[in-house]
């Protein structure tokens, strides 16, 4: 069942949740994330950053991945993540995507809050919700789990100027920097869900994002849960667990058997389920 990123925010919001927001790095990825949500009933959001272009054009896999959202038993958004330019984002919208992220958070607060009106104004002639983001978790996410938590450039969100952000663009939830990080985590992250709590406040009460969520503890999860957060962006971990696994089916191999794709895209869906499975059950206290 496909419907809007506003939409799945206010399921996450009446039963005080975090929805799951996983990446589609490709066919196995999407399957993966879908059998999860299917198997524990809970509502998904599937997204598509703009910097995975290179693993697959958004032309390709969008048009697959609303298909497959509206053959789901369960709520899904099939959502942008990290759209840098306005071009981009109407693209996703043309396909079908009920959810855009328009990331301003590296331009000036005047730049990121032009932008982000542009984005929504255009969202709403596809009937599509609006993320955006204010402050920032670092580098921008690249995909190959580069950034970790010596990256000193984080800006943390000022819940006074997300009120402002938030009444000026219109948007429908908002990515907060509370201490987390794009990628690996070299050191264990020191969050802080006053932050959170803040600007939820000030905010009216907006869904708030929390991007850089993989490596995070349980128990950390469900505090940011219970302090506001309704969207959780997970993916290094889900995409480490297929790669970890596709390398224990291979090293297992006897020297003289070959290593079959069919197999090794199995083996990485596997895992990739798993893992998706037990993130599930953490953001939604299960």
């Amino acid at each position: 069942m496909l419907i809007t990123l506003k939409e799945i925010m206010d399921i996450a919001e009446e039963r005080k949740i975090a929805v799951g927001a996983f990446n589609a790095s490709g066919l196995e990825a999407i399957e993966a994330e879908l059998a999860a949500a299917e198997e524990l009933k809970l509502p998904v959001i599937i997204q598509f950053a703009q910097c995975h272009e290179p693993w697959i054009p958004l032309a390709t896999i969008g048009p697959v991945m609303v298909r497959m959202a509206e053959k789901a038993s369960v709520p899904v958004c099939i959502h942008l993540d990290h759209g840098e330019t306005l071009e981009y984002l109407e693209a996703a919208l043309e396909l079908g995507f009920t959810g855009i992220m328009y990331d301003g958070s590296t331009l000036p607060y005047g730049e990121n809050l032009e932008n982000t009106i542009k984005a929504v104004n255009m969202a709403r002639k596809f009937g599509a919700s609006v993320e955006a983001e204010l402050g920032s978790m670092g580098k921008r996410e690249s995909g190959d789990g580069s950034a970790g938590e010596e990256d000193t450039t984080k800006i943390y969100t000022d819940p006074k100027l997300a009120a402002e952000f938030t009444r000026a663009s219109g948007i429908d939830a908002l990515a907060c920097s509370f201490g987390t990080t794009h990628g690996i985590y070299l050191k264990e992250p020191r969050l802080d869900f006053e932050v959170v709590r803040q600007v939820r406040k000030t905010c009216g009460g907006i869904p708030v994002v929390m991007h850089g969520g993989s490596g995070v503890s349980a128990e950390d999860y469900r505090k940011a849960v219970e302090a506001g957060v309704r969207k959780i962006n997970y993916f290094t971990y889900m995409d480490k667990a297929g790669g970890t696994a596709v390398w224990d089916y291979i090293s297992g191999l006897p020297e003289s058997s070959p290593a079959f794709f069919s197999d090794i895209f199995m083996c990485a869906r596997k895992a990739m389920r798993e893992n998706v499975t037990e993130a599930m059950k953490v953001f939604a206290n299960l």
